[in-house]
């Protein structure tokens, strides 16, 4: 059990706290501010999901103190605190100065020492009701490993399948707006799902922010309901599904089929993949790896079509060809044992996709 100091030093032993609990996401979210003292580089790697970044020292100052630190600890921590503490002037001045004074803050670095103390101290010094977090980042990932591990097999998951462009994540969306507990895999993955499914522009969270990000989402379902999340495969983009999560959902009992009409599905490619239309040779590029699976004559006629500007065409024979066979392959095995629930919609329209979502909501 991991508990929430306010008063023990924060290097050293971890203390108990005063009044002994759970680190809980709630728990998180009941501070005003939670502040990272880490470096961007260790923030962007993961973080407890409502942080502010607030470094102690940039990463270019935490490099210049490290390469001190093994030639002279004594100058390495003159440099260090002279830097930190010009660094949470600038940040008191420009981040927190908005805060009232029963303001409550919680604190972090990596192992919850050095750099949570320097912020820990300041804030006290202020009259800021201030907490470090024991053990801190590092105990924090164990935390959310174990979280993993517990809470996502103690919701009921009610998974939408379909083949590719047939408005999964839109009717998931309808879902939300309709009260619906949604877990938007692709949403927090930052990624579409597929090999062309990176979104232009937009970096794919690190593995252990993802899970983070999922672990924060789980937290806040209630288990009494259920939770509608779309059939991914383990692996979305580069981000791998934590095991867990990945086996609850292929025992889920329901497995419900969304399906739609070629032509709105080439529709929604176009909206979803509209990039590829400017761009048909990064398209081409991609599917490349798609070679030892479909052959070169089909890779070929997808050349062509690419090559003379038919995108629509395109869509559509990429989902002819490639993902519907996949999808049918992948959905009868891992969901053979599910209660089929077809779901059959003419289009993608809000009003379509909001009718079906009331109606799913009202089966309880």
């Amino acid at each position: 059990m991991t508990t929430i100091s306010s008063d023990a030093a924060a290097s050293g032993p971890i203390a108990p706290a005063p009044h002994p609990g759970e680190m809980d996401i709630q728990e998180f979210d009941s501070y005003d501010v939670v502040i990272d003292a880490r470096s961007p580089r260790e923030f962007s790697d993961d973080h407890i999901p409502q942080a502010l970044n607030l470094p102690v020292v940039d990463s270019e100052q935490y490099a210049v103190v490290g390469t001190m630190y093994k030639r002279d600890r004594h100058r390495a921590y003159l440099r260090g605190v002279a830097d930190s503490l010009r660094n949470m002037a600038d940040a008191i001045d420009t981040q927190l100065g908005h805060l009232g004074p029963d303001a409550r803050i919680l604190v972090y670095c990596f192992r919850g020492g050095k750099r949570s103390r320097l912020w820990a101290d300041a804030l006290r010094t202020i009259g800021f009701r201030t907490d470090v977090l024991p053990g801190g980042w590092k105990r924090y990932r164990k935390w959310v490993r174990d979280g993993l591990a517990r809470q996502a097999p103690r919701l009921g998951y009610r998974v939408l399948g379909g083949p590719t462009g047939c408005g999964k994540t839109r009717l998931l969306q309808a879902l939300a707006r309709a009260g619906e507990q949604v877990l938007d895999l692709e949403g927090l993955a930052s990624h579409r799902g597929s090999l062309i499914g990176a979104v232009p522009g937009v970096a794919q969270p690190g593995q252990k922010l993802f899970d983070s990000l999922i672990l924060a989402t789980l937290r806040r379902f209630d288990p009494a309901r259920p939770v509608w999340v779309e059939a991914e495969s383990k692996k979305i983009g580069s981000l791998q599904l934590p095991l867990e999560l990945y086996e609850s959902m292929h025992a889920a009992p329901v497995f419900y089929s969304l399906s739609l009409p070629m032509p709105e599905r080439v529709r929604v490619w176009v909206e979803d993949f509209g990039h590829f239309v400017d761009d048909p040779t990064s398209l081409i590029d991609r599917l490349q790896y798609l070679v030892p699976l479909v052959g070169h004559q089909t890779f070929d006629e997808w050349k062509a079509l690419a090559g003379s500007g038919q995108m629509l065409a395109l869509f559509e024979r990429l989902m002819r060809d490639h993902y519907d066979p996949t999808y049918a392959r992948t959905s009868n095995r891992h969901y053979a044992r599910a209660e089929l629930r077809p779901i059959a919609i003419d289009d993608v329209d809000a009003a379509t996709l909001d009718a079906v979502a009331r109606r799913l909501a009202a089966e309880g």
